[in-house]
């Protein structure tokens, strides 16, 4: 199928690991060019240069760190000619909502919404004008039912889902989509931090904690961060111009709500 991405260009957030790193990689072997945004430089010059760049794509990157109170300063290089826009940024710490303080919803709020809004408003003019743009949040199955010990994650990916179907509304006349992408237990090294969180909590092995919480999933395995990045990479395409303002997990079925 040809998806339509060959000399598009992408920013993603998020990028040196995990469901950011795979998203940028699956792009970029479409023949999209791709900016890495994230805070270890290291870490982006080794993914920029293993992108593939076959098709004659070319990639950068930019070093940000998300929690810097001067991000829309740090950004102001990036130009308005970007066709995809990737928001991807590390969850808020995991604990129970009762044990959060005000600036733990503060700073994640920064993090994931305020951000977000400051890359959406760099990028939507050359967007509207090139009648062509894809914004896709990655957030979590949490939009749909919260999930214990999350408390602050829960609150504020909700946050996002209602921001991102707003979007939708107001941008979608102008050929521009609004997607979020919700990842289930995808083997990243934040589902490793919240395993071992839990058996910290539930004195329980880690190995239990795992299988305890693969068997909750339909599939009884956890999902990998190049099929969650699949499913952004269709939303990104031209063959996904009629969807919008949707949320779609990518959770091997485990989410119980339609």
């Amino acid at each position: 199928m040809n998806l339509g991405l060959r000399n598009k260009k992408a920013i993603v957030c998020g990028s040196t690991q995990g469901i950011g790193k795979a998203i940028a990689e699956e792009l970029a072997l479409e023949g999209v060019g791709i900016t890495l945004i994230a805070r270890n430089e290291d870490a982006l010059k080794e993914v920029a240069a293993s992108l593939d760049v076959s098709l004659g794509q070319k990639h950068n990157f930019l070093c940000v760190d998300f929690s810097a109170n001067n991000f829309s300063e740090r950004i102001d290089s990036l130009s308005q000619d970007y066709d995809i826009l990737i928001n991807n940024t590390g969850g808020p710490a995991s604990g129970p909502i009762t044990d959060a303080q005000p600036e733990d919803f503060e700073n994640a709020f920064k993090m994931h919404l305020l951000n977000n809004q400051i890359l959406v408003k760099k990028v939507v003019e050359g967007m509207k004008r090139n009648s062509f743009g894809r914004i896709i949040n990655i957030i979590s199955t949490s939009v749909k039912a919260p999930i214990p010990g999350l408390g602050v994650s829960n609150t504020i990916r909700a946050a996002v889902a209602n921001w991102a179907k707003t979007l939708s509304l107001e941008l979608g006349i102008y050929g521009i989509t609004v997607n979020n992408v919700l990842p289930g237990f995808t083997n990243t090294t934040r589902l490793n931090s919240l395993i071992n969180k839990k058996s910290e909590v539930q004195g329980k092995p880690i190995d239990e904690v795992a299988s305890q919480m693969k068997k909750s999933v339909p599939m009884n395995r956890f999902g990998s961060s190049n099929e969650v990045a699949s499913a952004v990479v269709f939303l990104s395409s031209t063959k996904a111009s009629y969807i919008n303002g949707i949320n779609l997990p990518v959770d091997g079925g485990r989410t119980a709500s339609l």
